[in-house]
């Protein structure tokens, strides 16, 4: 009978107080959200509508003056049935892998020199192989138009070695190369910092054990260095193939040299044959089916590459 009189008349004060406590939590959380609201407002303007917006439209008709005109997947069928978007999807594959490829492997050695102890001006390196990625793309463009230009400097080079002159500007591999190089100029010094902070956050106490058991420095390279930068090759593999689906300023202003920009098949890719469709065309439905199919795409070559890293991790680790 104590007991129950006693928590009776606890009861009325601690509901006051439980109230308070309710309050306080509500209030420190709701501060807590406004301040990060800005980035889930400005991404829901600039990022979660316009994708919803884009697989919407991709159901419609549209030329972004008139009524819109629901045809289902009509759009889907005009692209898929036209060469153009293959010859653009096949191109995109291509670039992708030529430009991803070596820039990866190049980006790694650079890293492992800019980590070696024997360089005395890594600093400076590290700032140099970075300025690219800062660099205007379309500055960087119009160098390299005329770099590989049919008298410019690369086939100047060739024919100094007794080389015949390269089409870079017209030729169906020859556009290629030359799009890919601007790609892997670009972004192999970004890549390389990334391997870089990978390479650093490496214990050099397990590099010493390595030396003192008589690893040279390619079993080094195999067995210690490659392992432990898998999750940043992945991502930098990742990131990097996501970027090459979405080339665009360097083919377009490439080949734009010529007059004709984005509409030669030999260098089209698939944003540039999106931008054809909508701002050349004016048919914004079957763009925004381009756009939809691209972003399906770009989703399973990242799945692809996540469950390739896993597969590698577990094959490692089997290994060990």
């Amino acid at each position: 009978m104590a007991d129950t009189a006693s928590a009776t008349t606890e009861s009325p004060q601690s509901v006051p107080t439980k109230r308070r406590w309710l309050t306080e939590t509500v209030r420190s959380r709701f501060t807590a959200y406004t301040f990060i609201s800005p980035f889930f407002i400005l991404f829901a303007i600039f990022g979660l509508y316009p994708i919803i917006f884009t697989i919407y439209l991709s159901f419609f008709k549209w030329d972004a003056l008139g009524p819109m005109k629901y045809v289902g997947f009509k759009n889907y069928e005009l692209i898929t049935s036209d060469p153009t978007f293959w010859i653009a999807f096949s191109n995109t594959l291509i670039m992708a892998l030529m430009g991803t490829v070596p820039q990866l492997i190049v980006a790694l050695f650079v890293a492992v020199m800019l980590n070696s102890a024997l360089n005395r001006f890594k600093n400076t390196f590290r700032i140099l192989y970075f300025m690219p990625n800062i660099t205007s793309i379309v500055a960087v463009t119009l160098v390299f138009s005329t770099m590989f230009g049919n008298n410019g400097m690369v086939n100047w080079m060739l024919n100094t070695f007794g080389a015949e002159s390269v089409p870079f500007n017209s030729g169906w591999w020859g556009v290629k190369i030359a799009i890919s190089s601007m790609v892997m100029w670009r972004w192999m010094g970004y890549n390389a910092i990334i391997f870089l902070s990978g390479l650093q956050s490496i214990p050099t106490d397990i590099y010493e054990a390595a030396k003192i058991d008589g690893a040279t420095r390619g079993q080094q390279l195999l067995y210690i260095t490659l392992p432990l930068l898998r999750p940043f090759i992945l991502f930098v593999t990742l990131v990097s193939t996501i970027g090459a689906l979405q080339l665009f300023t360097e083919p377009y202003v490439f080949l734009g040299q010529s007059g004709t920009g984005s509409t030669r098949q030999e260098g089209v890719t698939m944003v540039t044959y999106l931008y054809n469709e909508a701002f050349k065309n004016g048919f914004f439905g079957t763009a925004a089916a381009t756009a939809v199919l691209l972003f399906i795409a770009t989703i399973l070559f990242s799945v692809l590459n996540m469950m390739l890293g896993r597969e590698g991790k577990g094959t490692g680790g089997s290994k060990a």
